[in-house]
């Protein structure tokens, strides 16, 4: 029987899906099956984010197995790639696969206190040297951590081996493998704060600065490596794992931004903006991320990035929390309605901002409010909070001497909503694109995946239809306007974290 698919695992924030991918001979890549199930996420403190490992675990199995009965024949499939929710930390028993404790998620806030620390004894200089990163909670160093000291001899039965520290793409191998495999991939590696960019290889000074035993740290390879083979009584056959990377760095290869100057950002729960560097390491001053862009074929590009916490989340916010919409989709509406913002605006800092601000302790925070605002108003206002955020990313990039890109692409839930995208475009003053298949992230580890495994050649496809475009429309002394706004919320919010009293 012809082996023509792949099975991409990606298991996000918010939801774990399997996607069966057909490649043709001429390597374009299209859907054949889909399956997918919602996360639960757990909230016991302020700031404080949780999953269960297990839960995701169950959930990727059961997704895995739909999808490949839809397809007919697991003989079909010629690999696995998996993709990922970067930074969310993991801790399980070796003896028995079972998680020591649920999953610290990468929006977690609980060790802001032990990065200020670190940062207070002059450590990051050190720690963006090496890695690429800040000193901040967002990264899996600090979460490890503090997992270790919720279990009793934590640290003396890591380094014997017994138990195992790793991100949710060294979870899922670990289980998918039977336990044969602990590994993980050099873009996920590097967003744990204990991996030097230009070794790819853990760094025992950081490992030691942060207390994390290394002898329970996955071993580190390249994207399209094989990882290991699946355990045959799972999925009906030993199929091989070629192709992993974190999310992200994912959708870069899913949108074929593989070459210096290429960007992408993706609107998921957070937004991501990653922008392909090439083979150099930069270093940013302007408080972006050095980080892995992706590496595969034996070669290596690196990346900067910018991270924003919260972005589909505020639209979930004004839902779930607000309850000033019904629907996600309603949100486009509403905002519709009103003629502009009515000087309202609002910093979605709900487990802190983000890059370039990097200030953990930020709350939601809005300005602006009258007696004649509305529910209507906020949902603006959060809308509107994503392209300001883009705004300030972009401007980071700018000041790092990235060259200026003609066109931003664009990926993820919320680029559904083109009152958003259009707003994007006007603020940031550029062109956005919006691939009409928006699954990059499952595409780029299924790109990944079938290049490891020689299914195709390169790591690029044709895509199958034209993307949506949205151009610049609003004149520069309005845009001027709203995003000195803008500024002042921000200022607004970190003052408010930052004010002693």
């Amino acid at each position: 029987m012809k082996r023509d698919l792949i099975l991409s695992i990606d298991q996000g924030t918010t939801s774990t899906r399997a996607i069966a991918f057909e490649v043709s001979p001429e390597g374009v890549f299209s859907v054949l099956a889909l399956s997918q199930i919602e996360l639960a996420q757990h909230f016991p403190h302020s700031g404080w984010v949780e999953h269960d490992a297990d839960e995701i675990w169950r959930a990727t199995l059961q997704t895995c197995r739909e999808v490949i009965r839809k397809a007919g024949s697991v003989e079909r499939f010629a690999a696995v790639g998996i993709t990922n929710q970067r930074e969310t930390s993991v801790i399980w028993d070796a003896a028995t696969g079972q998680p020591l404790h649920r999953a610290i998620v990468w929006q977690d806030r609980r060790t802001a206190e032990r990065m200020d620390e670190l940062i207070a004894a002059g450590h990051e200089v050190e720690v963006r040297r090496q890695t690429g990163l800040i000193l901040d909670p967002y990264f899996s160093a600090s979460k490890y951590a503090w997992l270790l000291d919720q279990v009793e001899n934590g640290r003396a039965r890591a380094r014997a081996g017994e138990i195992k520290l790793g991100t949710i793409d060294s979870w899922l191998m670990w289980k998918l493998t039977d336990g044969a495999s602990h590994v993980t991939d050099v873009t996920n590696a590097a967003r744990t704060n204990l991996m030097a960019l230009e070794t790819r290889e853990w760094s025992p000074s950081l490992c030691e600065l942060f207390d994390v035993p290394i002898e329970a740290l996955p071993e580190i390879r390249p994207s399209d490596s094989h990882f290991g083979d699946c355990a045959p009584a799972l999925l009906g056959k030993a199929l091989p794992i070629h192709g992993v990377a974190g999310d992200q760095q994912s959708a870069l290869v899913g949108h074929g931004a593989l070459e210096a100057g290429d960007a992408k950002i993706t609107y998921g729960t957070g937004a991501f903006l990653v922008a392909n560097t090439g083979e150099a390491i930069v270093r940013s001053d302007a408080r972006l991320l050095g980080t892995m862009g992706w590496a595969a074929g034996g070669r290596v590009h690196y990346a900067l990035e910018g991270s924003i916490f919260s972005a589909g989340s505020a639209v979930q916010w004004l839902r779930d929390g607000l309850k000033a919409i019904t629907d996600s989709r309603q949100s486009e509406a509403v905002a519709q309605t009103l003629k502009d913002n009515g000087g309202v605006y609002l910093v979605p800092g709900f487990t802190g901002l983000g890059a370039p601000w990097w200030e953990p302790d930020a709350r939601g925070t809005v300005i602006g409010l009258s007696r004649d605002s509305g529910p209507a108003h906020l949902v603006r206002a959060a809308l509107e909070s994503l392209a300001y955020q883009t705004y300030d990313l972009l401007e980071a990039l700018r000041k790092d001497g990235a060259p200026p890109m003609k066109r931003l692409k664009v990926d993820g839930g919320v680029t559904a909503n083109a009152f958003v995208m259009q707003f994007i475009a006007d603020i940031c003053d550029i062109e956005v694109e919006r691939p009409a298949f928006q699954e990059m992230t499952a595409l780029g580890a299924a790109r990944l995946a079938a290049f490891g495994c020689g299914m195709t050649e390169t790591l690029w496809s044709p895509p199958q239809t034209a993307p949506a475009i949205w151009k610049p429309d609003m004149d520069s002394d309005q845009r001027a306007r709203l995003i000195k706004g803008w500024r002042r919320a921000v200022r607004a919010a970190i003052v408010a974290a930052t004010d002693e009293e």
